[in-house]
């Protein structure tokens, strides 16, 4: 399937984590890919053959679609958000979001589904080592890390929708928790299915990841499997083998006897799971 075809797409902020992985699904899905960003990032490195321009401003050719990154909004073109929401019309889709573990869940469900065979297409903001990177390509399911941090989650229209979480985390976006609730509840009416991870008890499964926090997460992306057709006993063993995103407790060396982790938490909640 190659919906793009034809299309010269051009990423304004093409390094992020985010517009890596669209760039490298777009190009997968048919369009002419390329893009631009300040310094050279290592989400880049996943994008080999495509014209990326490392420069201090940004720069988009003439004849090309720009895709603009939320940090350059006086670039004219679609929005980071509007694009992420035409892919997730063209596939199956099951969207991640929440406070917290959106990008651990994402990555178990993808994993899970590329585990047994059923050849996933994946964005996530975040690198998954086992599935070789932050996208993929596959011809099922297409598995997507929303983001609630702009509102712009409220756009995606998938099949199946997760949110593992609630809790005021962007204060530069809402002003008290139940604004947080609002949108949700809002997003949630139009989606056909849904897994709230409030609901669902930890499962008592033995993980490669540490903490009940990676419990919760495990239930939540189980009960998302299950409503896409993978049975319990087929997706629990895959799940135990799953070994975590990048830069969520994740080990990168010992020395001295010391274990060195490396851990993008960020906010009260996260640092004491």
């Amino acid at each position: 399937m190659r919906p793009l075809a034809g299309r010269r797409l051009w990423f304004v902020g093409i390094g992020g984590a985010g517009l890596s992985s669209y760039a490298f699904l777009a190009r997968a899905w048919g369009a002419e890919v390329g893009g631009w960003d300040r310094v050279d990032t290592p989400y880049l490195r996943g994008l080999e053959g495509i014209e990326v321009v490392l420069a201090p401003e940004p720069v988009v050719p003439v004849g090309w679609e720009a895709i603009v990154s939320s940090a350059y909004p006086a670039v004219a073109g679609t929005t980071r958000a509007d694009f992420l929401a035409e892919l997730v019309s063209l596939r199956r889709s099951i969207v991640v979001a929440g406070a917290h573990g959106k990008t651990t869940t994402t990555g178990m469900i993808a994993f899970v589904l590329a585990e047994l065979g059923l050849d996933p297409a994946w964005l996530v903001g975040g690198e998954i080592p086992q599935l070789g990177g932050n996208a993929g390509a596959g011809e099922g399911w297409l598995v997507v890390e929303g983001d609630e941090s702009d509102r712009t989650v409220e756009r995606l229209r998938p099949e199946i929708a997760v949110v593992t979480n609630v809790e005021l985390d962007h204060h530069s976006t809402f002003a008290s928790a139940s604004e947080v609730e609002e949108l949700f509840d809002r997003w949630l009416a139009d989606v056909p299915q849904v897994v709230r991870g409030w609901e669902l008890e930890a499962v008592a499964l033995e993980l490669e990841l540490p903490g009940e926090h990676n419990r919760r997460n495990a239930a939540a992306a189980l009960a998302a499997l299950e409503l896409a057709g993978v049975s319990r006993a087929d997706a629990e063993p895959m799940l135990t083998r799953f070994r975590g995103a990048g830069r969520r407790f994740e080990t990168v060396g010992e020395r001295g006897g010391v274990t060195v982790v490396d851990d993008y938490a960020h906010h009260p909640s996260e640092i004491v799971a």
